[in-house]
């Protein structure tokens, strides 16, 4: 029975195993934080796009495209934080 004393440490397999685990986790979430640029207009130019807007017809397809836009830029913002 001594001869096998020496052959199993599971003080040595334990930690390498652990960091193995804790590696594979820390790889899959850094994918998620990779957020989107958000440019940054002048006062002008968002004057100037308000007033283009304001100018399309009721109900206009390009109106509720800018809606959308708008949504995806706070999600872009807040996914900085």
């Amino acid at each position: 029975m001594m001869r096998y004393a020496g052959c199993w440490r599971p003080g040595r397999i334990a930690p390498v195993i652990a960091m193995t685990l804790l590696g594979a986790c820390g790889m899959a979430g850094s994918e998620h934080r990779a957020c989107p640029p958000v440019v940054e207009y002048s006062a002008e130019e968002q004057q100037r796009a308000a007033a283009e807007v304001e100018a399309l017809p009721q109900g206009s397809v390009v109106s509720g495209m800018m809606a959308d836009y708008h949504v995806l830029r706070q999600q872009a913002r807040a996914c900085r934080l």
